[in-house]
């Protein structure tokens, strides 16, 4: 289990972040390097608060699906071999209220939502975003405020501010997010009015996608405001922010349409984690702004 106050020193991080994934003589990491999928910390199963669901893929464990590529909501710790991030934290103290060890199942964003289907997960938790598409076949527990945004070059010598300025430039993002399904329909917009389409570089994994933009392959990349805002802070003299926030939208816990067993459980286990402090406790460590918090 992924203990959910376990320390770590950011700056550390952020550090190694810039040598090992920035920095454009690295070249694009290695997302498959045959690192077997961490099992993190073996501890004694808690004691519940609010009742687990009855239909449990493997009992006496929250299994739960997620995309480690995500910074700062979701990655892999190389020095351990663990998964870390406010996703996984959230993840943990779900499982600690529902008397559970947690068990995290790693996979592409772009199956995740189809594995959940296969029941191969009980729930995703991976900064997915609510849209009306995902509402008519899952069911979500609100937990984060996040939106859309862009990150540049330091100094954005395109003047790129708005997803209207892309017409004609070259855009890094990640395959099945919101932004990728935005990215094609500016791009036809762009066509409509005469302008040049967008050139979208389509990669599964956040990181390389980031990765593109230091190694100058793309003009911007598109991707939720959390990872814009992370990346920017731990490279500000390479990367800034372009514009402000493009469009507003709330992350959900995924559960299987239908699902109401895990879903009551999950929706009473996040409010024992907003009741009992660890809530606000999480914003703090990873840094988060307060307009992030569900109101």
């Amino acid at each position: 289990m992924v203990s959910v106050f376990r320390r770590r020193s950011i700056l550390r991080l952020a550090a190694c972040l810039c040598c090992l994934l920035l920095s454009s003589a690295c070249g694009t990491p290695n997302q498959n390097s045959g690192v077997a999928s961490p099992q993190g910390t073996v501890l004694p199963t808690p004691a519940a608060t609010v009742a687990a669901p009855g239909n449990l893929i493997t009992a006496g464990s929250l299994t739960v699906g997620t995309d480690p590529s995500y910074i700062p909501m979701e990655y892999l710790d190389t020095a351990n071999n663990q998964f870390i991030g406010f996703d996984i934290d959230m993840s943990n103290t779900l499982a600690q209220h529902m008397g559970l060890k947690l068990d995290v199942k790693r996979t592409g964003f772009d199956t995740l939502l189809e594995d959940l289907t296969n029941k191969r997960f009980d729930i995703v938790l991976a900064a997915v975003t609510i849209n009306d598409e995902r509402k008519v076949k899952y069911d979500f527990v609100p937990y984060f405020r996040a939106g859309e945004s862009l990150l540049v070059q330091k100094g954005n010598p395109l003047s790129i501010k708005s997803v209207a300025d892309l017409c004609g430039r070259k855009v890094g993002v990640q395959t099945g997010t919101v932004e990728n399904t935005d990215l094609t329909a500016a791009s036809k917009t762009c066509q409509k009015n005469g302008k040049a389409t967008i050139a979208q570089t389509v990669l599964q994994s956040q990181t390389d996608v980031i990765q593109l933009l230091a190694n100058r392959r793309v003009d911007a990349t598109y991707q939720d405001s959390p990872v814009t805002d992370y990346y920017n802070k731990i490279n500000p003299g390479q990367f800034e922010v372009g514009g402000s926030v493009v469009t507003s939208a709330t992350y959900g816990i995924v559960v299987r349409k239908g699902d109401n067993s895990t879903l009551n459980a999950v929706t009473n286990a996040f409010k024992a984690v907003r009741s009992d402090g660890t809530y606000d406790k999480l914003f703090s460590k990873w840094s988060f702004s307060p307009q992030q918090k569900l109101s």
